[in-house]
């Protein structure tokens, strides 16, 4: 028996199903055009995961990601992400895992809930290309995304040399949902070093989109946020 998909179903809510397909935007058009809810809240999703992931296979992980259900996807990740950090033998697994099924990682809190505790953390003592090459040839704005918000962990540790350049590679985005990720990239890399963020900004903020800019000054002074947006 499939745990994780019982117990999530088990507390399905149809009264949050429509706010969080607002919220997500699963209009025509819409990013999450399509997807479908079951009205399950994240700290319920991680308490069922807390109960559930000792108990989950790679092939309930399987029926899991790719279900049509918007929170199972994110159940399996988030259980992805635990068998990770609870076994070393298998973290190779669980990256090939998550790196063959990015079809499924199809909107911004899967990919920001399990990126950066998974690939990230992967990557702290590896090369970094993997990152790059999601970033300059993602075959959706969700593995784009990916190669950004992954750099998280190595901001974390003080490594902000991949933010700042993944950050250029994605400086012309035409998307607002990488806008957003590369802004609070840069913003988090410059709380541990505002004078690197700084210099990345000196000759780029004129000319990258106001949302980045606003999301990477945000903890600016007010006075310098304004020379900044004025220009």
């Amino acid at each position: 028996m499939n745990v994780l998909l019982e117990q999530m179903l088990r507390h399905a809510d149809p009264a949050q199903v429509a706010g969080l397909a607002r919220f997500f935007k699963t209009g025509p058009g819409q990013y999450g055009e399509g997807d479908k809810f079951l009205g399950i809240k994240v700290p319920v999703t991680r308490e069922v995961v807390k109960e559930s992931w000792r108990k989950t296979t790679w092939q309930h992980l399987e029926e899991c990601i790719s279900s049509e259900y918007h929170e199972v996807r994110l159940a399996a990740l988030l259980t992805l992400v635990e068998i990770f950090k609870h076994n070393k033998a298998q973290r190779q697994d669980c990256v090939d895992f998550y790196l063959n099924h990015t079809a499924f990682i199809n909107n911004w809190d899967l990919v920001d809930l399990s990126c950066y505790p998974l690939l990230g953390v992967w990557l702290l003592d590896k090369d970094r290309t993997l990152l790059y090459d999601l970033a300059r040839n993602g075959k959706t704005i969700w593995e784009q995304r990916i190669g950004m918000v992954s750099t998280m962990t190595f901001i974390r540790h003080g490594q902000l040399e991949d933010t700042f350049a993944i950050a250029d590679i994605l400086l012309h985005h035409p998307h607002d949902l990488i806008h957003k990720a590369v802004g609070w990239l840069l913003r988090e890399a410059g709380k541990r070093d505002k004078a690197a963020l700084e210099a990345f900004l000196a000759p780029r903020y004129q000319s990258m989109p106001r949302t980045m800019l606003r999301y990477a000054i945000e903890k600016f002074p007010q006075e310098e946020r304004k020379q900044y947006l004025a220009k």
